[in-house]
């Protein structure tokens, strides 16, 4: 049996470029799970991988409800599948709000573009230079 190694916060702010408080946060929203001894936080190798997947929701722009219901997900005792399968779900939703985010800020830089342009030429009209 291979004994636990522990990274205490200040490892874990530095590796993954976290705030000591936000790591509290994830501990008080029931994300992170570090082990305790006295007032030190020891985090596990489960608290590092639960870490990157907390981290890379947000990234994705996942809610931290979302994340902690898949993270739950884990023990339930299928290999995963209801997990994987939820995460895909939860993924699609989340790519095709992204997508559409994407057209509407295309969209808005079109719009300001051909207003910039209109904006430039009235200007030049004047005798006003512009930058391009």
């Amino acid at each position: 049996m291979t004994e636990e190694t522990y990274s205490t916060i200040g490892q874990m702010c530095e590796e993954f470029d976290v705030t000591p408080r936000t790591l509290r946060f994830y501990e008080s929203k029931e994300l992170l799970f570090p082990r305790r001894e006295g007032s030190r936080r020891l985090f596990t190798r489960s608290d590092r991988a639960r870490l990157v997947l907390i981290l890379r929701g947000k990234r994705f722009g996942f809610s931290l409800e979302e994340i902690r219901q898949l993270l739950d997900l884990y023990d339930i005792g299928d290999q995963q599948r209801t997990q994987i399968a939820r995460t895909y779900s939860v993924a699609l939703e989340r790519l095709e709000a992204m997508r559409a985010q994407r057209d509407e800020l295309d969209a808005a830089i079109l719009d300001l573009e051909d207003q910039m342009a209109l904006a430039r030429d009235i200007l030049k009209s004047r005798g006003v230079g512009v930058a391009a």
